[in-house]
């Protein structure tokens, strides 16, 4: 970003932010809250209308009163010269200024999926297949770094590419104006310097970056760096900017506070609200300041949005009829300021031929200095535009493939033209790698009981070191302790600079149970430990899919844990190869609203490698999810089979029982060979979701299940699976799905369920 000026307000001594740690995260939610002006030359002996300047303050979800605001103002044919925002005030008074109408402004924000907008990163069908298999077993949300041995967190819980890239398709047409007293409405966004405590204004530069920075609530959001500063959300310096505006050079001032209200002391009843009370205080206490500038002629419209919470996107529509209501209120006082329906017709046009605009052709890619590192990446997934008209849509769709690689804390592109080379139009493209990593940590937990004293607990760590190379090379490791310990390492290496061949060589440790059943009753449990390595090769599908193929070569030990202590531990040897193709578009791996996943694998062990016996062994998992409103109906099916059951092994026995997979069987109590279950899911999603990182969805729902294990293929029907079912109530925490179940089969038996981890 280059010829932008940012200056602290001069009215203003620096005051310094008061570190508050999560209260400055309180502060900043309570804070969240167009042609440049016309030469509007009139008639000779007609009277010169006022300059009219628009204040719109933060206040988060509450902001969205302003489009009510802008809605009257249209209606009543009030023009605005200028506008000064902080935080959402800035957001609605930018896309304003950028030349959107009140009406477009109204369903951009209500057809915006805040949810979605506030999880930082791309939907899960969007990440890289990489990325996919980390959430499969890795499952607590929390993101850490691993620098110098330390644990290190994310500058903000939230990194805002999402809502980013929304303010940038929003404003692109304007991309080229750098000087905001050049867009349709002129403008000033206000943010805070979170080293100095300065108020700063910009005036100029990236309209889509003034706006993120402008919304940026410390400790929520990321701050952004902008010419060496680091900003954050404007209204803790300053939330009612009405300075700034008169700054502008307008006449009267149409002042809109949002501000969130003091609570009374029947609500000072936490920590928490007396906290969020100190931080409305200070921010009020200067709101009171700038309103006690104010001159007769201004008017102050202060919508009656109560108690509403400035997090609860959810009623962004109750909000703009609330800020409807109160500016129609004043609308005696507004339509002084009006003019005529052909003056304000022709205003109107101005701003929309701002947007109005072919897009151009796209003529090079190029990246700025400090995104050398991951140019060649970055060339490969966007060159392919150059020579295309631009396309938003494609575009957006090529930085979350990028971004969804989980390397980048932010990934943007601005559209600029270079009057040099016969105006060309191109993307300046900016990469910034996680201020936290590039080494990450992903941790995993599983923990169930089933009420009557059987139990069984893992923890696991995924430790994951990326940028080994400029091809792109990661170490992965994994530790596992508990029922089940296993150690792992893979180095997975690309066979060039953006291919997607790979070659991954791995060691692996691990030790686990396997029960021997006659009928419904268990015989003995072995603990079978094996170690051993290899190589796979392979080929990723965009982020969809993945080949691999690969040989094994290790070694194991199994020992009787529970049955007749006079059987001697077994040795054996394993030489394997094997072959895996993956699918994985589900958009979540929790509780899968859309999507479908599939899995199928070929495992032959071969003397001639090593093994003690010739084996094969193929299975198969498939799972497809729909969903129509709060509804979801998930079809999962899972087999397995010996291809030479006489020879096989008890410690390649496939088991089933336990939540899922027949739920009215304790866990693992039956095994063969042969297996197969077929699943049909439905779950509901209950109570109002929460904001962002704090959203806990919580399911209610049940299952029908049909499947069994067989000691010959020839005796796998329908007739002779067990039929199972379950009711459960779900949770999706930060910690991975946690049920509270309960199972049953056709023959009377039960089970119950305290789960956390993966079940699908």
């Amino acid at each position: 970003m280059k010829n932008k000026r940012h200056r602290a307000c001069p009215r203003y001594t620096p005051r310094a932010i008061r570190p508050a740690g999560v209260l400055l995260a309180v502060a900043g939610l309570l804070a969240l809250p167009v042609l440049h002006a016309q030469d509007r030359s009139e008639p000779a002996g007609a009277e010169v209308r006022p300059r009219v300047g628009l204040v719109l303050s933060g206040g988060g979800a509450r902001g969205a009163a302003h489009i009510g605001v802008l809605k009257v103002l249209e209606e009543l044919r009030v023009p605005v010269d200028a506008i000064a925002g902080t935080s959402m005030g800035a957001v609605v008074g930018g896309l304003y200024s950028a030349g959107h109408t009140a009406a477009e402004i109204e369903k951009i924000m209500t057809s915006i999926d805040w949810q979605d907008a506030f999880q930082d990163r791309p939907s899960r069908a969007d990440l890289a297949f990489r990325r996919k298999q980390d959430d499969a077993n890795f499952l607590v949300q929390l993101p850490l770094g691993l620098q110098n041995g330390e644990f290190v967190l994310p500058h903000g819980l939230i990194q805002g590419q999402k809502l980013h890239q929304t303010l940038r398709a929003l404003t692109l047409p304007l991309s080229g104006v750098e000087d905001f007293n050049n867009l349709p409405i002129a403008l000033r966004v206000v943010t805070a310097d979170l080293e100095t405590g300065d108020t700063v204004v910009i005036d100029s530069g990236d309209l889509a970056t003034a706006m993120r920075a402008s919304i940026s609530a410390p400790g929520l959001f990321t701050p952004v760096e902008v010419d060496g500063r680091l900003l954050v959300d404007g209204g803790i310096a300053e939330n009612l900017p009405v300075d700034v505006a008169r700054a502008m050079g307008v006449d009267v001032l149409i002042v809109v506070d949002v501000s969130f209200p003091l609570a009374s002391r029947e609500k000072l009843d936490s920590p928490l609200q007396i906290s969020n009370q100190m931080v409305a205080i200070l921010i009020r206490r200067e709101t009171e300041r700038q309103r006690a500038t104010l001159g007769p002629r201004d008017i102050v419209i202060d919508p009656q949005l109560g108690d509403a919470s400035s997090a609860n996107f959810s009623r962004v529509q109750a909000a703009i009829d609330k800020g409807e209501a109160a500016a129609h209120e004043l609308s005696q006082r507004l339509a002084d300021l009006a003019v005529g329906e052909a003056a304000f017709g022709s205003y109107q046009a101005a701003r929309r031929a701002a947007r109005a605009g072919k897009l151009p052709r796209i003529d090079f890619v190029r990246v700025d200095e400090a995104s050398r590192p991951y140019a060649r990446s970055i060339h490969a997934t966007l060159d392919p535009l150059v020579g295309q008209p631009l396309d938003v849509n494609r575009v957006e769709t090529k930085v979350e493939e990028l971004y969804g690689l989980g390397n980048f804390e932010m990934l943007d592109y601005r559209l600029v033209r270079i009057p040099a080379q016969d105006g060309a139009w191109g993307l300046d493209v900016q990469a910034r790698r996680k201020s936290w990593g590039p080494n990450y940590v992903r941790f995993g937990l599983n923990l169930q009981d089933d009420f009557e004293g059987n139990n069984s607990f893992n923890a696991a760590a995924r430790f994951i070191v990326t940028e080994i190379n400029p091809l792109g090379a990661e170490w992965i490791s994994d530790v596992q302790i508990g029922e089940n310990p296993r150690l792992f390492t893979e180095l997975y290496q690309p066979l060039n600079y953006g291919s997607r061949f790979f070659i991954a060589p791995q060691l692996e440790f691990e030790i686990r149970s396997v029960q021997v059943l006659d009928e419904a009753d268990r015989i003995a449990e072995y603990r079978v430990r094996t170690y051993g390595g290899g190589v796979d090769v392979g080929r990723e599908f965009g982020n969809w899919g993945e080949l691999r193929a690969g040989l094994r070569r290790g070694a194991g030990k199994s020992r009787v844990r529970i049955g007749d202590p006079t059987l001697p531990p077994s040795e054996f040897d394993i030489g394997q190869y094997f072959m895996r193709l993956g699918y994985d578009k589900l958009n979540n791996v929790n509780f899968p609203r859309r999507g479908q996943s599939m899995t199928l694998q070929w495992l032959a062990s071969r003397t001639g490698l090593g093994d003690d016996t010739d084996a094969d062994n193929v299975t198969f998992d498939w799972l497809i999810a729909r969903s129509r409103g709060r509804h979801t109906f998930i079809l999962w099916t899972t087999a397995g089979t010996s291809l030479d059951s006489d020879d096989a092994a008890v410690e390649s026995f496939f088991p089933l029982g336990g939540f899922f997979n027949l739920s009215g069987l304790p866990p693992d109590s039956v095994s063969g060979p042969h297996f197969g279950i077929t699943r049909l899911i439905y779950y509901r999603q209950i109570g109002r979701p929460g904001p962002g990182f704090l959203n806990v969805p919580v399911y209610a729902g049940m299952s029908l299940e049909a499947g069994n294990v067989w000691q010959e293929r020839s005796q796998a029907s329908f007739d002779s699976t067990i039929k199972d079912g379950s009711v459960f109530l779900g949770l999706d925490t930060l910690l991975g799905p946690l049920y509270l179940a309960t199972g049953f089969n056709d023959g009377g038996q039960t089970a119950f369920y305290l789960f956390l981890g993966r079940t699908f």
